[in-house]
């Protein structure tokens, strides 16, 4: 995992922790049912991207993807490397 997402991953946990008021991230630890819309939402602009615009925008959407994913993992105790683990299993 590049250091930068473990950065965001501590990032996440600590906001979950330590609660910021007014913090976006806050906002959607606070109700998972939103921070799973978000990734869906995120997700169809992620296909709009790679069908109709550019490379920039298609990473930029990919990047809020992530950021999303991340959150919502979070909602339930869980995080980025539970997914890596998980993708390690299955190419064994």
């Amino acid at each position: 995992m590049s250091d930068f997402l473990t950065e965001l991953t501590q990032i996440i946990a600590d906001r979950k922790a330590h609660p910021r008021q007014g913090s976006y991230t806050n906002k959607l630890l606070a109700d998972p049912p939103k921070a799973a819309q978000k990734v869906g939402e995120e997700a169809t602009e992620v296909i709009v991207a790679a069908l109709a615009q550019s490379d920039q925008r298609l990473v930029e959407e990919m990047a809020d993807l992530l950021y999303h994913s991340l959150v919502l993992l979070a909602t339930r105790d869980l995080s980025l490397s539970d997914v890596l683990a998980e993708l390690e299993r299955r190419h064994r």
